[in-house]
């Protein structure tokens, strides 16, 4: 099982429509089994299409389209928005697979519920039959460890409490918790049982997922990783990789992404 994620940070990167073209390159070459992305938005005006969800200008949808031209048709999208970004955006979390799902849903981690409040976090996951076995896939993007007012340690218990209801999962996403931070929210979530694929891959490539100053770490000066596959179950996992870093591939995020295959 082949597997991407990455925080696009879309409609806030220059060359944008460039960036997603380069993205659906490197989906379609690689044929990942699924792919999670966060920060995927829409612009709240932008015109609706039939699902009454989706917009026209939705990140999600422009890169399914782009991969359908380049002839990966087989990519179902599922997306929902979590809070607005930036002012004019509808902010969420995207899903790409290209095999059957058994069932999916949407659901909050945090106790407010407003598009209104950036804190407002919102998953899209469920379970999927891939090789013949169902597992369950989830695009994460939590908040910050010490949020008073949206406590950490309730988002991850929310989020694993759903995830349990599939035997096997995958949490992939950006976790904004640094691996470095001892006792905090990367220890929080192995304490829940967790495998961080990346520490436990056979062969590894890269670390650090963010470097300098992004929105939420304005005081990061070095590279730090807050960006996670983990699993519930201790797979075989053959490599992980930091991608779109600007080494073999071209940064294209204000965060990098991580690949990685679990057997």
């Amino acid at each position: 099982m082949k597997l991407l994620t990455l925080n696009v940070h879309s409609w806030q990167e220059e060359n944008q429509v460039e960036k997603i073209r380069l993205l659906a390159e490197t989906i379609h070459n690689k044929r990942y089994d699924a792919v999670a992305l966060q920060e995927v938005s829409q612009h709240k005006k932008a015109p609706l299409e039939e699902d009454g969800r989706l917009r026209a200008d939705n990140y999600g949808l422009l890169l399914k389209n782009e991969l359908g031209k380049l002839g990966s048709t087989d990519y179902e999208l599922y997306w929902d928005a979590s809070h607005y970004g930036y002012v004019w955006y509808e902010e969420g979390v995207a899903l790409l697979v290209r095999h059957p799902a058994n069932q999916i849903e949407s659901f909050y981690l945090t106790s407010s519920r407003s598009m209104d409040f950036w804190k407002t976090r919102k998953i899209t996951g469920g379970e999927f039959i891939i090789d013949g076995q169902p597992v369950g896939l989830f695009s994460c993007h939590l908040g910050w460890w010490g949020d008073q007012e949206e406590p950490y340690e309730n988002q991850v218990d929310q989020l694993i409490e759903k995830a349990e209801n599939c035997e096997r999962f995958v949490l992939m996403g950006d976790f904004n918790s640094p691996d470095i931070k001892q006792g905090e929210g990367y220890d929080y979530l192995l304490g829940k049982g967790l495998h961080d694929t990346h520490r436990t891959a056979e062969k590894q490539e890269g670390h650090a997922t963010i470097e300098g100053e992004i929105a939420g770490w304005s005081e990061n000066l070095n590279g730090l990783k807050i960006d996670y596959i983990f699993t519930n179950w201790p797979s075989k996992v053959t490599y992980s990789k930091i991608i779109f870093d600007g080494k073999d591939e071209p940064v294209i995020s204000d965060h990098f992404g991580i690949e990685t295959e679990l057997e």
